[in-house]
């Protein structure tokens, strides 16, 4: 197979390559790294590649399969992470031109579970400042283009990630979200992203633990590689006292399963009953406004409105906390007590 269908190849189907020794990760790592180094300066879906480590890593991936034995399920596999998670040795800017020339010297969570199931961390993808979906566009950095048009409101949110798995980048990639930042960029670019639930994959290192509202979660080109990723990065993680206390699921054998039938026998297959007479009326005429609408609220309850007014004039005063104030903060825990983390 040629570079560009090598760079097309499901990461399922490149693992198993790589497992009966008819693939090299050197050559899957080449493949990529070529094409980011052609595709990259008007994609611009990634920030930082690191094309040394990548390729020393894929050397003993490669000395690893010669070895024989178990390999863990990313093993040989190129994966960027995102921009907004720590990889030690590499920059770290959270999309920020603050930091700009910062390096990381730690690994996150994702980094960390990726590299321990084999892959290889290639680079880190675009992203906004800290992660902000109104704050694409930075002064420092080329966006990242539209690949469909959108509606104003949605296209302003990173597609680092997204980009680099639809123009083959990458197979799988790593993907935060909060908003949408997985969900909408992967639906403009045509590629499969999944928001698990919150904790399902830990999250670490973070400002504050306890308000921490990032999903991370796998971008892919088809379900079985989203599936394939995910299995390595959920889990429960002591450093994050929101994860999911549970073993996860393999979920690259469950999508290998049919689906039960919806409605009636399996022979029938899944039935969809006809719409509801009242919901097109609905539609047609909306509902009046409730008594208890913010309107008659107004209007009716001079109390409501001083609180209101209270509430905007300690916006206006600049007396709500900044969101970088937590970050030398002392994390807390919900009773409101200080407790150390681990490094």
């Amino acid at each position: 197979m040629d570079a560009t269908e090598l760079c097309f190849t499901p990461a399922t189907a490149l693992a198993a390559a790589i497992r009966a020794r008819t693939l090299s990760p050197v050559e899957i790592v080449d493949a990529v790294l070529a094409r980011i180094e052609r595709l990259n300066p008007r994609l611009n879906a990634y920030l930082t590649v690191d094309a040394d480590g990548a390729r020393a890593a894929a050397r003993a991936a490669e000395a690893a399969v010669m070895r024989g034995g178990a390999l863990p399920p990313l093993h040989g596999l190129p994966v960027p992470i995102k921009d907004l998670e720590p990889v030690a040795g590499l920059r770290c800017t959270y999309g920020s031109k603050f930091f700009a020339d910062s390096i990381a010297d730690i690994d996150g969570i994702v980094p960390e579970r990726v590299k321990a199931a084999g892959g290889i961390v290639i680079g880190k993808t675009n992203t906004s400042h800290y992660g902000v979906p109104r704050h694409v566009r930075q002064p420092d950095r080329p966006a990242v283009p539209e690949p469909v048009a959108a509606r104003p409101d949605l296209r302003r949110i990173e597609r680092g990630a997204a980009s680099a798995v639809a123009a083959g980048l990458g197979a799988i990639a790593h993907g935060s979200d909060g908003a949408g930042s997985i969900r909408i960029p992967a639906a403009f670019c045509g590629v499969f992203g999944l928001k698990p639930s919150l904790g399902r994959v830990p999250l670490w290192p973070t400002t504050d633990i306890w308000a921490a509202r990032g999903h991370n979660g796998p971008i892919a080109r088809t379900v079985a590689d989203a599936a394939l990723l995910l299995g390595a990065l959920a889990g429960p993680d002591a450093r994050d006292p929101l994860s999911i206390d549970a073993p996860p699921e393999d979920y690259a054998a469950a999508i290998r399963d049919p689906l039960p039938a919806l409605r009636g026998s399996a022979s029938r297959g899944a039935r969809i009953s006809a719409t509801r007479p009242s919901i097109p009326r609905c539609a047609a005429s909306p509902p009046a406004r409730p008594s208890g609408s913010r309107r008659s609220v107004r209007t009716s309850s001079p109390s409501t409105r001083a609180g209101t007014i209270r509430a905007r004039r300690r916006r206006s005063s600049g007396r709500w906390p900044s969101p970088l104030a937590s970050a030398s903060a002392t994390p807390r825990s919900p009773d409101g007590s200080s407790r150390s983390w681990p490094a």
